[in-house]
């Protein structure tokens, strides 16, 4: 090879070379980045698989799946008392669990309601979203796709659920009511719709996964001593929960009635959509909640992030804050921190 030949191959060479230099280290960059903006947001009732959710999130598992995999833990401990299998029956005594994902990227929606035989709403809801050409199934065809996707068929009401329903229903009914139960009208009882805790806390989980993937899960058992069949605002699109990757997400806990009456989840999505801040989003869908003057009043809490990686986590009408779990990369384990008061 001669000498102009040798030096012309060589130039070409490194000019390749740092070409594929520049284009591994965009990469590079644009991996740290992506992992950089994940977050992954819970209310306090998380705290059984927060970690676990996290984790998986970090070995780059689809949002959704990582969320099921935290909450399916949230679900079976006893000690959270308003999911999953430490929760409250209804008025006659029957455990009935709610639940919803969404996906953010695709806008795909599964949803159950009214969920009996077993306790894990949030995975329930993820085979109506992947299976089904459907958005929410309830009751018994809710139970018949747990058994369907192998759940077992489980007794959901722990023993003490039973004997403090058991004393909650003795006192409010008169002898004479009490003796008839269930055969008499149960409408009447609806000021005995209360938790025996004063929580009213579904657990709501919403991440940024690795693939910018923003996505919502929810479960809950839902208010104790509620007329059966009830549905909050856990299973419902919009209210409870939504979630659309080009903006973010958000989730409300406590009074879903209030959350369903003003499509709280879905306000703050449009609202950033619409070039609104994460922070200006929430106060519009808090003014939209405040405005509610009939019916039913309570405090909400609205849980909210946004594509860039924010977040924001708000009481309404509470007495004191509520709690929450935040975790991006850069935290060496996720932090439970304190809402703002609105």
């Amino acid at each position: 090879m001669d000498r102009r030949k040798f030096l012309m191959s060589s130039a070409a060479l490194a000019t390749t070379t740092m070409g594929g230099a520049k284009a591994m280290s965009q990469v590079i960059r644009s991996s740290t980045n992506k992992e950089n903006n994940m977050i992954l947001l819970a209310n306090a009732t998380g705290w059984p698989g927060i970690n676990v959710a996290a984790d998986k999130l970090k070995e780059g598992l689809y949002g959704i799946d990582a969320m099921i995999e935290g909450i399916n833990l949230v679900e079976a401990e006893p000690t959270v008392r308003s999911v999953g299998l430490g929760g409250w029956p209804n008025l006659l005594g029957t455990m009935e669990f709610d639940g919803g994902v969404m996906d953010g990227t695709t806008r795909e929606v599964g949803a159950v309601g009214a969920l009996k035989r077993t306790y894990h709403a949030a995975q329930v809801a993820r085979a109506v979203m992947q299976k089904l050409n459907h958005v929410m199934v309830t009751g018994d065809g809710a139970d018949r796709l747990a058994a369907e996707i192998g759940l077992p068929e489980v007794n959901t009401l722990l023993e003490n659920s039973r004997e403090v329903w058991e004393a909650k229903i003795k006192e409010i009914l008169s002898l004479d009511e009490f003796e008839k139960f269930p055969d008499i009208p149960l409408a009447p009882l609806n000021s005995a719709i209360t938790d025996p805790e004063k929580v009213r806390d579904t657990t709501v989980f919403m991440c940024k996964d690795v693939n910018a993937g923003i996505h919502a899960a929810t479960s809950t058992s839902g208010w104790g001593w509620k007329y059966p069949g009830r549905l909050g605002d856990s299973p419902i699109a919009g209210a409870g929960f939504y979630a659309d990757s080009r903006y973010g997400a958000a989730a409300c806990t406590h009074t879903g009635e209030m959350a369903v009456r003003a499509s709280t989840s879905r306000s703050i999505i449009m609202a950033m959509k619409l070039g609104y801040s994460l922070d200006d989003a929430v106060k519009f869908a808090v003014e939209e909640v405040a405005e509610l003057k009939e019916g039913f009043i309570a405090g909400l809490v609205i849980h909210a992030i946004d594509n860039k990686g924010g977040h924001k986590v708000v009481s309404y009408n509470l007495e004191k804050p509520g709690k929450y779990w935040l975790w991006k990369p850069s935290m060496a384990e996720p932090e439970l921190r304190e809402s703002e008061m609105v």
